[in-house]
C-alpha cells in the first residue's frame, strides 16, 4: 500500500527529498513550481528518470568492518567530500532571492562544486567570490559567437577552471505546462495571477523591493525588454544555434584550457568522440526530461559508455536522483559523480541555502549508511559485484 506524504511544515522536518519537493510546493507560486518539476511533451523521459533506479538491485557484503567510512573522492584534481555537483539550473532567482548564491554558498560549505547556469540570475563574477566554493560555469552555444566568447573570457578572469557546454538543446524543447501559464510571453494568465497573491512570502522574498529577477549573464544577447526571467525561457531559445555541432566544440576546446566538459550526451558514439576532441568529461543526460521525450535515461547508457571509454573521462550523469542510494548505484554503474537539478531546487524552495544544505545533508546521511550497508568502507571499494540488473538475464552458477 502507497503511503500518504506527510504534511510537513519547515524544511528542517523533511525526511526525505520528497517531503522538501512538497513544502517547496506549498511555498511557492504554481508557475515557478512547475518550470522546476515538469518535463516535456508527455513526460515520459521524466518518469523513467525515476523508475530506472527500481531496475538495480543492490548485491551487499556482510562481515566487513565499516566502522569508518568515507565518501569523499577525487574529482578534475580537487577532492570533494562526495559524488555530488550541484547541476545547472536557470532562474534560480525566482525561487528565491539570490538564489544562485545561496546554492553556491551551501554547495562550498558541503565540500562540493555548484554549476552556475548560463541563464542565471547572478553575475557569474559574484559568484566566484563564494568563499570557499569551487564553482563551475554551464554554457549555451548561441548563433553569436562573440557572446560565447566574451562570456569564456569573462570566466577565465573570474578565475573558474571548468566549463560544461550544453549540447541537448539547440532546439528548444516543448514544455506545455510552461506555456500555458502565460497569456503571451512575460505575461502570467489570470489563473497564475491569482494564485501568486497567495504567496505573499515569496511576493516578499523574491519581488520586494527590485520587482522580477532578470538575467545577468545574458546582458549582451537579450534587449533590455527581454532580460525579465518571468516567461523567458522560450525567449532564450529563439537564440540557440541549431547548426551546434563538432566544430564548434573544436572551436571552444581552443579558446579554453580549463577543464571541459559536454553535457547532453546520450550514445556511445559521441562519448569516443569527445575523447578524440580532448574533452576531460561528459555528463550523460536527458535535461532532466525537459527536451527530447522518450528518450533513454542516463543510468540506462551509463554501464555501456564506461565500459567504451574506459578512464580516459570524467563521467558524471544526472535525471532524477532523489536518494542516495540512487547516486551509489550510478556510482557503481561506472559513474565518477553525478548533478543534482531538482533535489537541491526543492530545498532552496522550502528553505533557502538552509534547504539546499537539508537536502544535502539527507543525501550524505542515505549514502553514507548505504554504503555501510553494502558491506564498503570508501567509494573505491565499490564495484560491479556488489549491484545487479534486475531486467537483464541472470547467469547461474552450476552447483
Amino acid at each position: 500500500m502507497k503511503r500518504s506524504m506527510p504534511r510537513r511544515r519547515r524544511y528542517d522536518q523533511a525526511l526525505s527529498i520528497a517531503e522538501l519537493a512538497e513544502i517547496a510546493r506549498r511555498r511557492l507560486p504554481n508557475f515557478v513550481y512547475e518550470y522546476i518539476h515538469g518535463g516535456a511533451d508527455d513526460e515520459v523521459s521524466l518518469r523513467n528518470n525515476r523508475a530506472v533506479f527500481n531496475r538495480y538491485r543492490f548485491t551487499p557484503k556482510t562481515l566487513t568492518d565499516v566502522s569508518q567510512r568515507d565518501l569523499g573522492r577525487d574529482l578534475l584534481g580537487h577532492r570533494v567530500s562526495m559524488p555530488v555537483v550541484i547541476g545547472p539550473t536557470g532562474f534560480n532567482g525566482m525561487i528565491t532571492q539570490d538564489g544562485d548564491s545561496k546554492l553556491a554558498r551551501a554547495a562550498a560549505d558541503r565540500g562540493i562544486p555548484f554549476t552556475l547556469s548560463n541563464a542565471s540570475t547572478e553575475p557569474l563574477e559574484e559568484i566566484a567570490k563564494v568563499p570557499g566554493g569551487w564553482p563551475w560555469m554551464q554554457i549555451y552555444f548561441y548563433r553569436d559567437h562573440d557572446y560565447v566568447k566574451n562570456l569564456v573570457d569573462r570566466c577565465r578572469a573570474s578565475g573558474y577552471d571548468t566549463i560544461v557546454v550544453t549540447t541537448d538543446s539547440a532546439i528548444y524543447g516543448n514544455r506545455e505546462w510552461d506555456t500555458r501559464n502565460y497569456a503571451r510571453p512575460f505575461v502570467l494568465n489570470w489563473r497564475n495571477k491569482l494564485h501568486v497573491l497567495s504567496r505573499p512570502g515569496w511576493m516578499k522574498d523574491v519581488l520586494y523591493p527590485h520587482g522580477v529577477p532578470t538575467f545577468k549573464n545574458l546582458g549582451d544577447l537579450l534587449p533590455p525588454e527581454d532580460s525579465s526571467v518571468q516567461g523567458a525561457a522560450a525567449e532564450i531559445g529563439k537564440h540557440l544555434m541549431p547548426s551546434l555541432n563538432w566544430e564548434d566544440i573544436r572551436w571552444l576546446r581552443d579558446n579554453w584550457s580549463g577543464n571541459l566538459l559536454i553535457k547532453g550526451i546520450l550514445s556511445v558514439e559521441e562519448a569516443r568522440t569527445a575523447v578524440e576532441y580532448g574533452i576531460d568529461g561528459i555528463v550523460l543526460s536527458n535535461h532532466g526530461g525537459r527536451q527530447l521525450d522518450s528518450s533513454v535515461s542516463p543510468m540506462e547508457i551509463l554501464p555501456e559508455v564506461r565500459a567504451a571509454v574506459g578512464d580516459a573521462l570524467t563521467i558524471l550523469l544526472d535525471g532524477g536522483f532523489r536518494r542516495g542510494s540512487d547516486i551509489l548505484k550510478a556510482v557503481l554503474l561506472g559513474a565518477d559523480a553525478v548533478l543534482l537539478g531538482r533535489t537541491t531546487l526543492y530545498g532552496l524552495g522550502a528553505g533557502g541555502q538552509a534547504g539546499v544544505d537539508h537536502a544535502l545533508g539527507l543525501l550524505h546521511k542515505e549514502m553514507d549508511r548505504t554504503l555501510g550497508l553494502l558491506g564498503c568502507s570508501n567509494l573505491q571499494e565499490l564495484d560491479r559485484s556488489l549491484i545487479r540488473d534486475a531486467c537483464a538475464p541472470q547467469t547461474v552458477s552450476p552447483a
